[in-house]
């Protein structure tokens, strides 16, 4: 599998540089950025929610047993 180097990196910048203006660089990285936070808090949440969820279910399993 090969991986993003910094060359690769530079031409994806220079086409979107080409394609959108340099101008509206930093409405796109905004936009990417909110999103990247929305994810990781949407991720966090549903993983937090998840351990709750096991956390509760190992409870009850130790009432039914005792």
């Amino acid at each position: 599998m090969m991986g993003l180097g910094w060359p690769e990196l530079v031409i994806i910048l220079f086409i979107v540089v080409i394609i959108f203006g340099a101008g509206k660089l930093p409405e796109i990285g905004g936009a990417v950025g909110r999103g990247i936070k929305e994810f990781r808090t949407a991720t966090t949440d549903e993983m937090n929610q998840s351990e709750n969820n096991d956390i509760t279910t190992t409870g009850e399993a130790r009432k039914d047993v005792s």
